[in-house]
């Protein structure tokens, strides 16, 4: 490890006992990327008495290990890096409950030398405790301390959106929503945007729900988005095991809302039945007032149905299904002849689901 020690003044005997150390940092994950971090760093590598991790806790670690199929670090400029072992990275501790991933948790304590896990190429770190059996085992890490800034511990709530218990703004929302991770939900959202974009009409968007990662948002900005935001800016890591993650997605809208947008397209990572709180945003009737659209992905026949039955539970039905299930002709028309709902397919054609939202969302304004 590359530390060099940090020379302390009188007056400063609390960093002194801290044991603070400075530190060159190979790789910054992207989900510090609020943060405004720098390669070289003042690390704290012993905690306080007492002190208890916490989601969004920063953390400077080392890679013990590395992982054929999952060994990639998304910088905080978006660029993915491979992992070597021996590389110094700082990430953030959080959990995941990834169905086809990695699953982990944050640590009941933490300190110098700890090992743990890279839950996801965003740089989430924590108790890796299980994994999708098409994966290798995590990256293990070595925990090596917590960087430094005002003399405190950094955590990405630092200059966060607040969370907002109800909306001001009257923007439509267009949200998509799925079975689970890969369901289509990114490339119907992008081709929405893109469409709509095209169309003359300002479209902002955002990633409501998951696990840190840029990638999504920056596809939505490739595809015309005139401005993005993510549950990574309300300080989240992930969205696991929130008890309402509607306030957060309120603040979200409230802020993209200031750029004038003619609709917005909220993504909501992973599936409505899962760890990721999705399902609380359809119980929020604010929310669903203003949803002019909503767009569900799913991969086959039963998913489109629970996905349909599991919505109505809540007063909501899909405007469109689009996602694997519609790649074919026959699937479509099923789609429409037994569930009685449109059908769509983004990835072969993007423009005629663009249409059916666009039909809605004038619907909606009228």
């Amino acid at each position: 490890m590359n530390t060099v020690e940090i020379d302390v003044s009188p007056g400063q005997e609390s960093r002194a006992e801290a044991n603070l150390r400075l530190v060159r940092v190979d790789k910054i994950a992207s989900a510090t990327v609020n943060l405004d971090l720098e390669h070289e760093m003042v690390v704290m590598t012993d905690w306080p008495d007492g002190h208890i991790p916490a989601a969004g806790d920063v953390v400077v670690v080392r890679a013990l290990t590395d992982n054929a199929t999952y060994g990639c670090l998304e910088l905080i400029t978006g660029r993915t890096a491979r992992i070597n072992p021996g590389d110094i990275i700082t990430g953030v501790l959080g959990n995941r409950r990834a169905l086809k991933g990695f699953v982990g948790d944050v640590p009941s304590s933490l300190g110098a030398g700890d090992r743990l896990h890279l839950l996801n190429m965003g740089g989430l770190i924590g108790k890796c405790v299980g994994h999708d059996h098409s994966l290798s085992s995590a990256i293990e890490v070595e925990v090596i301390g917590t960087p430094v800034r005002d003399g405190g511990s950094l955590n990405i709530r630092e200059g966060a959106i607040p969370p907002k218990d109800s909306l001001e703004t009257s923007v439509p929302l267009i949200i998509v929503a799925g079975t689970c991770m890969n369901s289509g939900k990114t490339f119907a959202a992008t081709e929405i945007i893109k469409h709509l974009a095209r169309a003359g009409l300002r479209i902002a968007a955002a990633k409501v729900s998951g696990v840190a990662c840029l990638r999504d948002t920056l596809n939505m900005q490739d595809h015309g988005a005139v401005a993005t935001l993510s549950f990574l800016d309300c300080g989240l890591p992930s969205t696991v095991g929130l008890p309402a993650l509607a306030p957060y997605a309120k603040g979200i809208v409230e802020q993209l809302s200031m750029v004038a947008p003619d609709a917005i397209v909220l993504e909501l990572g992973d599936g409505i039945l899962g760890g990721y709180s999705v399902d609380t945003i359809f119980e929020d009737r604010e929310l669903m007032e203003q949803a002019a659209v909503i767009v569900f992905c799913a991969g086959d026949f039963v998913g489109a149905w629970g996905g349909r039955e599991l919505l109505a539970s809540r007063g909501v039905r899909p405007d469109v299904i689009s996602g694997p299930v519609t790649d074919s002709k026959m699937g479509a028309e099923f789609i429409e002849r037994e569930l009685g709902i449109r059908a769509a397919n983004a990835t072969g054609d993007g423009e005629r689901l663009a249409a059916i939202v666009k039909e809605k969302l004038n619907q909606w304004s009228k």
